[in-house]
C-alpha cells in the first residue's frame, strides 16, 4: 500500500505564492515558532542537526552554527565556528563534536580551499573525513583531531562504546581519492585489490581518555558474502536477497512493489547508518539496498539481512520505531535536487502521474528471531504530489516523536515542507501534521527546504538549507490530543544525535498512564467497561497520590492494571500503571 496524505484538489499546500523569505505557508497542526536566518559568514548550505542541553549543533557546509534554545520559540545565535567542509554531517558526544567532510573543499586547517597557493586544492592539505573538535568550552571549539578516510565522510553514525573507545561508522559517497593524498586509498575492483575502499563503510575509534589520538582502524566488509570482514571471500561484492548489486535491479509486477521501473544505485557503501545501541542493531540505508546489521560489538559489524526494492532509486536514511520492531528506510530519488513530489512527472520514456511509491518512505516490520531477523514491507508513505516544478522534494531526515503506545515521525521533504505521521499501523502510515512553504524562486528551481526536521525536548526543530534555522511547536488535533502531546514533552534528554537512536523511557507520571490509555483506545483495544474503569480508578489514584493514602493509590493502580488484556499497547498500558505504582508506594 502506498499511502498519499490528502487530495490534491482541496490541500492548501498546493500553489504556495514563492519567496526567499517571504513565501506563502499553509500548515495543519504544526505552528513555526520561529525563524533564524543564517549568519553572515557560516552562511553556506545547511545540512544536519544534532542537541546537547539547550544547544542546537546546526550543520553549514561552512562549518556550525550553535543556537541556545532554552527558549524554543526565541532561539539565540550562541557560536559560530567557520571550517568549511561539504558537507558537515554533525553529532555531539559529551565535549565532543564530530564533523564529516566529503569534498575537497575541506583543509586540514578549517581554511577555504580558495585559500591555497594559486586558489587550487594542495594535496598536502586537504581534508576528507572525520573532524573533531573539543567543545569543552562551547564558545570556543577547538579542533584536536582529523581522521583522513579515502572516500571522505558524506554523514557518520556514533555507534557505541566498546572497552574505553567510541566507535564511529563512516560513509563516503563520493569516488576514491588519490593516493597522492592518502596513501592507503585505492579504487580497483574488489577482484584484483583485496583491499579496495570500495564496498565498505569505515570504522573510526576515538578513545575518549585521548580523543585526539582518533583514528581509521578498518573497512568494515558489510557487502560481502559472509555479511562481514570474517569469510574467505569477503572482497567479493557478493549478493543480497539473491540479487547481485549491480544496476539494473529486477522490476516487480505484482504485489505490492508494483509498478516496478526505477534505476537502482549500484550498492557501493552506506549513504546513512542508523544505529540502535539499546537493541544492538543498525539499520543501513546503502545506494541500491536497506541493510540489518549486528553491531552489539561495534568494532565487528555483521550484515543479518538485506532488501532491494525496484521502486528505490537510492536508499538514503533509516529510522526504527522504539520497540525496534520495525524499520523506515526513506528513497532519495533525484539525490534531493529534483521536483520528485509533482503531480506528474516525466519518467520510463513519458509523463505519468508520479508515483506515490517513489522517493518516498518504505515501511517494514522486523519479524523472525533475534538471531535471524527478516525485513517485511508493509507498505509506502508519501506526502502528496501537489508540490510545484520549482520545488526540490524527496523523503529526507526525520526523528520519531515519543508519544506512549504510538509509532509517530516527524521527517523533512526539502521544499516539500516538514511532515508528521503515524506509523503504528505500518501497513496504513497516516499523515497528522505539516507545515509547508512556498517554494524559493516561482520560475525556476532554486535547491532548498528542510534538510533535518528533529523532535528534541518538546519541540520539532528544522534546518532549512537556504532560509535558515527554524522551531515548530506541534499542537492539539483529532489525530493527537493535549494529553498525548503533554507525555511527548515529558521526555527530556541531555543529548540527541538521531543517527544514533536512544531508546525512549517515559517517567512514571499520570500523564504517561493517560497517554498509553489514550493510544489503546485509538486503536480499539478497550471494550467501554475497562475504558471507564480504568479513567475512574486513575483519577482517584491521583487523588490520593500524596499524604497518607498514597499506598491506597498504588494499589488503585495495580488493581487496574488486572483489567487489561495482552495487546502490545495493553501491555505498555500495563507496565506504565505498575511503574507509577512502585512509584507511589
Amino acid at each position: 500500500m502506498a499511502a498519499n496524505a490528502s487530495s490534491v484538489d482541496d490541500d492548501p499546500r498546493a500553489g504556495l505564492a514563492p519567496g526567499l523569505f517571504d513565501a506563502a505557508t499553509a500548515s495543519d497542526s504544526l505552528e513555526l515558532l520561529s525563524t533564524q536566518p543564517k549568519p553572515a559568514g557560516v552562511d553556506n548550505t545547511n545540512s544536519d542537526l544534532a542537541f546537547s542541553g539547550d544547544y542546537v549543533y546546526s550543520g553549514n557546509y561552512n562549518g556550525v552554527n550553535i543556537y541556545d534554545v532554552s527558549d524554543p520559540a526565541n532561539p539565540v545565535l550562541d557560536t559560530s565556528v567557520l571550517c568549511p567542509g561539504n558537507q558537515n554531517d554533525i553529532s555531539v558526544y559529551g565535549d565532543l563534536l564530530i564533523l564529516s567532510v566529503e569534498a575537497t573543499s575541506g583543509r586540514i586547517d578549517c581554511k577555504t580551499t580558495a585559500e591555497l597557493p594559486g586558489g587550487s586544492a594542495n594535496p598536502q592539505n586537504v581534508f576528507r573525513g572525520i573532524r573533531i573538535f573539543d567543545i569543552s568550552d562551547r564558545t570556543n571549539p577547538v579542533n584536536i583531531a582529523e581522521v583522513q578516510t579515502c572516500k571522505g565522510s558524506h554523514t557518520h553514525t556514533i555507534v557505541g562504546e566498546k572497552d574505553g573507545d567510541l566507535y564511529v561508522y563512516g560513509s563516503g559517497t563520493a569516488g576514491v581519492r588519490s593516493a597522492a593524498e592518502l596513501a592507503r586509498c585505492s579504487a580497483a575492483s574488489s577482484l584484483l585489490d583485496p583491499d579496495t575502499a570500495n564496498f565498505a563503510i569505515d570504522i573510526i575509534k576515538i578513545p575518549l581518555d585521548d580523543p585526539a589520538s582518533a583514528e581509521w582502524v578498518d573497512n568494515a566488509r558489510i557487502f560481502s558474502t559472509c555479511g562481514s570482514s570474517a569469510c574467505e571471500d569477503q572482497h567479493a561484492s557478493g549478493a543480497l536477497n539473491g540479487f547481485p548489486l549491480s544496476n539494473p535491479q529486477p522490476r516487480v509486477d505484482e504485489g505490492i512493489q508494483a509498478p516496478g521501473g526505477q534505476s537502482a544505485s549500484q550498492v557501493v557503501t552506506c549513504h546513512d547508518l542508523t544505529s540502535y545501541a539499546a537493541k544492538g542493531v543498525t539499520a543501513g540505508a546503502c545506494q541500491g539496498a536497506g541493510l540489518l546489521l549486528d553491531t552489539s560489538d561495534p568494532a565487528n559489524p555483521v550484515r543479518m539481512d538485506a532488501v532491494v526494492d525496484p521502486n528505490f532509486a537510492y536508499w538514503h536514511s533509516a529510522t526504527f520505531n522504539n520497540d525496534g520492531t520495525k524499520v523506515i528506510f526513506t528513497d532519495e530519488w533525484g539525490g534531493g535536487g529534483a521536483a520528485r513530489c509533482t503531480p506528474t512527472s516525466n519518467i520510463l520514456g513519458g509523463t505519468r502521474d508520479t508515483p506515490t511509491n517513489w522517493g518516498a518512505n518504505a515501511l517494514f516490520d522486523i519479524e523472525g528471531t533475534d538471531e535471524a531477523p527478516t525485513m517485511e514491507l508493509a507498505s509506502y508513505f508519501k506526502i502528496p504530489n501537489i508540490q510545484s516544478g520549482q520545488e526540490n522534494c524527496v523523503a529526507h531526515n526525520g526523528s520519531l516523536i515519543p508519544v506512549p503506545g504510538r509509532d509517530i515521525m516527524v521527517q523533512a521533504w526539502y521544499q516539500g515542507g516538514t511532515t508528521v505521521f503515524d506509523f503504528t499501523d505500518s501497513a496504513n502510515p497516516v499523515e497528522i501534521a505539516y507545515f509547508d512553504r512556498g517554494p524559493i524562486a516561482g520560475d525556476r528551481l532554486v535547491s532548498g527546504g528542510y534538510w533535518s526536521s528533529y523532535w528534541y525536548n518538546g519541540t520539532i526543530f528544522g534546518n532549512e538549507i537556504a532560509r535558515g534555522f527554524d522551531s515548530l511547536d506541534i499542537t492539539e488535533s483529532d489525530h493527537l490530543n493535549a494529553v498525548e502531546i503533554a507525555a511527548a514533552k515529558q521526555v527530556v534528554t541531555d543529548e540527541s544525535n538521531v543517527q544514533a537512536q536512544a531508546e525512549i523511557v517515559w517517567p512514571a507520571t499520570f500523564t504517561t498512564v493517560r497517554a498509553w490509555q489514550s493510544a489503546a483506545n485509538r486503536q480499539d483495544e478497550l471494550a467501554p467497561n475497562v475504558d471507564a474503569n480504568l479513567t475512574k480508578f486513575i483519577d482517584r489514584a491521583e487523588r490520593f497520590s500524596t499524604g497518607p493514602q498514597s499506598r491506597a493509590a498504588a494499589n488503585n493502580l495495580r488493581a487496574t492494571a488486572r483489567q487489561l488484556g495482552d495487546s502490545d499497547v495493553e501491555d505498555g498500558l500495563e507496565a506504565a500503571l505498575l511503574e507509577l505504582a512502585d512509584e507511589l508506594g
